[in-house]
Order: C-alpha cells, then structure tokens, then sequence
C-alpha cells in the first residue's frame, strides 16, 4: 500500500506540480473582448460587402498552397511564395472602395468615451421641430397613396454640402404640400432627391450614390440604392416612397426598413430629432394620455 502511495506521490510532484494556469488579469480580459469585436465587426463587413466572394476565392487559393505544401510541390510553392507580397497589394487596390466605405462609417461612429462622460442630455440641440415630422409624415403617405415616388433625405451632423450642390437651391420652409408639388410627376424637380436640414428644404433634384450592398433585393429600383447609398456614407436618414407599390421605406446607418406605416415613420424621425430626455419623457407621457 506504501509502494502505491509513494509511486502516486512521485507522480504528482514529477507532472501535476508542474501544471499551473497562466495568470489572467483584468487587462487581458479588455484585450481579449476588444480583438473579439473587432474580429467579429471585420467578419460582418466582408459577410455584407462584396469582399465576401474574393475572400471565398482567396480560401480556395490557400488550400491549394496548403495541398501542395503537404505533397512538396515546389514548383507551386515558389510561385505563392514570391506571388504573396504583390497579391497583398493587389488585394488593397480591388478592396480599396470597400476599405474607404468601412473607415468613413468607423469615422460617424459615436465614441464610446464621448457618450460615457457626456452627462448632461440637454446639451444636444433639437434639430428639427415636431411639425416638421407631421409634415415629412403626411407628405409620404399622401405621395405613397397616389404612388408618387419620392426620395426625402434628413441630415443629422454630417455634412451634405456636395449632395445638396449636385441640386437646385431652394431654401423653403418644409410642408407636406411642398414635398407633394416637388416629386409630382413631369414637374420639373421631381427627379432625384429632397436634402431637409433643419425644418427646411435646402435643395432638390439631388444626386445621391448608389449602394452596392450585395444583400439588398433584386426587386428594388434605383431609388432605394440610393436612399441607401447616402445613409451608408453620412448619418443621415432617408425616407423612400416606392412609386411602384407607393409603400413607404426608411434607410438609415445602411439599412433598409421596408413597408414602415405612419407611427413607425413618425418614432423613427424622433430617433434623429434631438430632443432632450426631458422633452422625450414629456412626450410619451403626452402619448400614453392621447391613447386613453
């Protein structure tokens, strides 16, 4: 019995005492959940992007390398190994649309810090008036009635100078009646885009770029590629009224909200309206009373 003690004890301090799990500190966990969402948001932008269908090509390519590795083709091994640097660059320049678009969304993102320490809400200013919501609303779905179409884009704090100047200047105050006039059809601004800053429309007959989010359906038009394509590049948001189906959409930070009805187009433009929690809270209270 002492023998097997003993040959337990040796065994012990021969292996087990030399097992120890490595020290983790507090900042090795941040790193680990920082290159995790990094990885993940890389993941999500390859998965969205056209990136996606080079990248399966780019996995064929590397398991090739990898059976030929294994079998000491060398023939193919020299050609990947002086290839690599040149297709590194190749890589930057086909991605190179793809790589600008992801940097000015990393660009419009909110900073964490900022809206940590940003303590008091009422220093953000209202950028358009509650009328001006009523007016967007009822414009839309009177224009999606008739089947109107109509592109409205509502700028928030990016600059959308260079759209706005591929237009005409108008510089009007917005009104329901004003945005049906603009998009009717054979009027002379109806084609393109409405740019609304404020609680006025600065210009119309705007250009807007076009998406190339692969993932959208086939079935939408040019019109819906653009109100997407603006909002992938600003903060903007984008009303659309199909002049197909005159069903109303919204596109905001890239993505598209189809068939929306009126309160939700109306919650959505009081996303981006700014107005303090003092003011929000006021006006669900105001809300929960109307429903009664």
């Amino acid at each position: 019995m002492s023998e097997i003690i003993e040959s337990i004890t040796a065994f012990i301090e021969r292996y087990v005492t030399w097992l120890s799990l490595p020290s983790i500190k507090w900042t090795d966990l941040v790193e680990i959940l920082i290159i995790s969402v990094l990885l993940y948001r890389v993941l999500a932008w390859i998965k969205e992007s056209k990136a996606w269908s080079l990248l399966k090509g780019i996995v064929i390519i590397l398991v090739f390398v990898m059976v030929a590795a294994m079998f000491s083709m060398t023939t193919i091994l020299w050609i990947a190994k002086n290839v690599f640097g040149v297709a590194v660059t190749a890589m930057v320049v086909v991605f190179q649309p793809e790589l600008r678009k992801a940097l000015e969304q990393l660009g419009r993102r909110k900073v964490v810090l900022s809206s940590i320490f940003q303590f008091d809400n009422r220093m953000i200013g209202e950028r358009f008036s509650d009328e001006t919501i009523n007016e967007i609303v009822r414009g839309s779905f009177e224009m999606g009635r008739s089947k109107t179409g109509a592109l409205i884009v509502i700028g928030q704090n990016d600059s959308l100078t260079d759209y706005e100047n591929t237009g005409i200047r108008l510089d009007a105050e917005i009104s329901s009646q004003l945005l049906i006039n603009i998009f009717e059809h054979n009027t002379p601004l109806h084609d393109g885009a409405v740019i609304v800053q404020g609680n006025r429309i600065v210009s119309a007959t705007c250009y807007l770029p076009l998406s190339e989010n692969m993932a959208l359906s086939k079935e939408l038009g040019t019109r819906h590629r653009a109100g997407v394509g603006i909002s992938e590049v600003t903060d903007s948001m984008t009303v659309i009224v199909s002049e197909e189906t005159g069903r109303v959409s919204v596109a905001y930070e890239g993505n598209l909200s189809r068939n929306v009805d009126m309160d939700e187009l109306r919650e959505m433009l009081g996303m981006i309206q700014g107005k303090t929690f003092e003011e929000k809270k006021s006006l669900r209270l105001f809300k929960r009373k109307a429903e009664r």
